[in-house]
């Protein structure tokens, strides 16, 4: 049965400002009663209740949430202990050092043996074809791991080692990444769309003993052969000194040569074609399979090393405080930091922050469309979910292929009741109408989330009501790769909702508001956002740097972890993310947030997406420099920019450079299509000098 829909889009978002309560006090949405009665947290009361407790007594919150997982050994020393103060001496956190676990232990045997969730499906597969899936169990899962364990320690790979991992989102990258978990290793994955330059770059930082790629994969319709790049990467290692001495390869897009077998827990994983979709897979079975170049004594396939290795590996036993994957995140200097999380905290806080922030129940299917090459797909596709026990969707498509209505319809195949995806996506998908959406039933829906920036409140108000037909709260979460989880976030059946704010902070996190002279801002102010507290999920230092992790996260405001991210916290206590405070324009001496401008370009009926960074002004010193994506049916022209004057993201390091035509661009790895920043040089508007 469909969900109710309103009238289409046009119209809408004129009104859209008015529900938003643009121009004034911004408007709430109560959480839906049907949600709060089920909810693990049924009210506004309670969520204070339990977060006042969690700050006020840290160390007996968590540690109670620590009982509900298996420890080897428990902490008999001081559960927690830190020092924010650069003042004071080395910036460090340690929650429970001492106790020993195996977060892979914890996801898989743990929830097959105390949990009997053996047989329960632990991940539907997605291909980027309509038709090509298939799923695995937690007991299936558990026996592809301790399989690829085996592998690895042949390999040499022993707790410490670093591992790279350049991988589209199929199974094995969940399988590698676990089995270094597993035996202790050091995960370093690289996003399957950066370059072969940027895996050089990663694996040299960490050091990395061995590489885990695939042959090739298609992302909608283009191809990428992976293989070539990842020889490419070796490479440029090997002329710097560094040769890896082993390339696991996936044999993805030629699983076919391999034949099909009736289980998932064959490596590879079955795909079973749906009759309907029969005529598009011959079609694709025509397209282009790239002639995979082999590097004999390095390059060993996946499938070969699976069929020689046993189905049982006993975990290695890790400190709490062990390092458990480094994470690259681009810097402001264009080189990319190895983000460090570890074993215990990081378990914890992802843990908690999915069962809570999306109220996980048992018989949920959730689905983050979030790639694992980044912090959202480690924490809320691999690591959170499998700890709670959960069932998710792992996709390897885009939103748009083959069709705009892509996601709603593995919803409805799924029966998707938990839904968590970009701002990015939403808009892009709103560029095409309701009609895509309300196509589809999407009646399994129970909560919304967002990921990744600010939400806009129009592309906030199109997904609560298209998607989520005004029944589904959104939880707009804010939280960086450095925190680990979710840090500030509405609760679905507690706290009211305002479209575009992140609302409050989550369970142990103790947020501020500081002046430039890191003076604290009570009640409704504006300024840098900071916390002044640990918790369980924050990074403990940048892989092998920890003097640069101390200058960019504690020496601007001693006492405090700095996010970086500019915050206005309302009337109501609601915090609002304003940017990052590097985005602060000075226009005439007035300080404009990027966010606000872009949120107000947007709410032009024309413009799909919007990103906004400061240009250098001899007059007024700095001025708006602003590129928009207009939605379909709309041409750039001399009346609407006047429009605009009055009224697929690319960092703004990177537009900051192309409005100032200056070509050094640094690190570009995080751009998805490097052709757009050409265009948009070649594009460029000229500029008073």
């Amino acid at each position: 049965m469909g969900l109710p829909e309103e009238r289409g889009r046009k119209g809408m978002e004129s009104r859209g400002r008015e529900e938003a309560g643009a121009g004034g006090r911004a408007r709430s949405w109560s959480p839906p009663p049907e949600v709060s009665r089920s909810a693990h947290v049924p009210s506004l009361q309670r969520y204070r209740e339990l977060h006042r407790r969690s700050v006020e007594e840290p160390r007996e919150f968590w540690g109670d949430i620590a009982k509900e997982f298996y420890w080897k050994t428990p902490c008999s020393g001081p559960f927690l202990q830190y020092n924010f103060d650069v003042t004071k001496g080395k910036i460090f956190i340690e929650w429970m050092k001492g106790a020993t676990t195996n977060i892979c232990y914890n996801v898989l045997d743990r929830n097959i043996h105390e949990k009997k969730l053996g047989d329960k499906v632990a991940f539907y597969w997605e291909g980027n074809e309509p038709g090509e899936t298939t799923q695995i169990t937690y007991r299936q899962l558990l026996v592809q791991v301790c399989q690829f364990s085996n592998v690895l320690r042949k390999q040499g790979i022993q707790k410490g080692d670093r591992v790279a991992i350049y991988m589209p989102m199929i199974l094995e990258l969940v399988v590698a990444m676990l089995a270094c978990a597993r035996l202790g290793a050091l995960h370093s994955i690289v996003f399957a769309g950066f370059s072969a330059e940027s895996l050089c770059e990663r694996i040299l930082d960490s050091s990395c003993s061995l590489l885990i790629t695939t042959d090739a994969f298609y992302r909608g319709e283009k191809l990428v052969n992976l293989k070539e790049l990842a020889d490419e990467s070796l490479e440029k290692c090997r002329e710097k000194g560094f040769p890896v001495r082993c390339c696991i390869v996936v044999k993805h897009l030629g699983r076919a040569e391999l034949g099909t077998g009736d289980s998932p827990s064959q490596s590879p994983p079955v795909k079973r074609s749906c009759p309907d979709v029969q005529g598009k897979l011959k079609e694709k079975s025509k397209r282009i399979r790239p002639q995979i170049s082999w590097n004999q004594g390095i390059d060993l396939w996946w499938h070969e090393l699976m069929q020689e290795a046993g189905d049982e590996f006993e975990p290695e036993w890790c400190d709490a405080e062990d390092p458990l994957f480094i994470l690259y995140t681009s810097g402001s200097t264009g080189k990319p930091k190895g983000v460090v999380h570890t074993v215990g905290g990081y378990m914890l806080y992802v843990a908690t922050t999915f069962k809570y922030v999306f109220d996980f129940h048992p018989e949920d299917v959730f689905w983050c469309t979030a790639d694992i090459g980044w912090i959202t797909g480690h924490s809320y596709v691999t690591y959170g979910p499998l700890a709670n026990g959960a069932t998710s969707v792992l996709f390897e498509g885009i939103p748009t292929y083959p069709d705009v209505s892509r996601l709603w319809s593995i919803v409805d195949k799924y029966k998707v009741t938990k839904f968590y995806t970009a701002p990015t996506a939403i808009r892009l998908l709103m560029k095409f109408g309701d009609e895509p959406v309300t196509k589809h039933s999407r009646a399994s829906l129970q909560v919304l989330g967002t990921v990744g920036e600010p939400i806009n409140p129009e592309a906030w108000l199109w997904y609560h009501r298209v998607v989520g037909a005004q029944r589904c709260p959104i939880v707009d979460t804010f939280w960086q790769t450095e925190t680990g989880g979710h840090m500030l976030t509405p609760l679905p059946g507690a706290i009211p909702m305002k479209p575009g704010s992140a609302s409050f902070p989550f369970f142990g996190v103790a947020p501020a508001i500081l002046n430039e002279s890191g003076e604290e801002l009570e009640g409704e102010a504006e300024g840098y956002l900071v916390f002044k507290q640990p918790w369980p999920g924050i990074m403990r230092t940048v892989y092998g740097n920890h003097t640069r992790f101390e200058t960019t996260y504690f020496k601007k405001f001693p006492g405090y972890y700095v996010t970086g991210d500019g915050c206005r916290r309302d009337q109501d206590g609601y915090y609002w993310i304003t940017g990052r405070t590097d985005d602060m324009l000075n226009v005439s001496g007035h300080l404009l947030s990027t966010a606000e401008v872009e949120s107000a370009l947007m709410e032009h009926e024309a413009v799909a997406e919007a990103a906004v960074v400061g240009h250098p002004h001899p007059v007024k010193g700095e001025c708006l420099y602003c590129f928009v994506t207009l939605c379909d049916g709309h041409t750039f022209n001399p009346t609407l920019t006047e429009e605009l004057k009055k009224q697929r993201k690319i960092m703004r390091r990177v537009l900051r450079k192309i409005a100032q035509n200056d070509h050094d661009l640094g690190d570009t790895s995080t751009v998805a299509d490097p052709s757009v920043i050409s265009y948009l040089f070649s594009h460029r508007c000229l500029t008073i000098q």
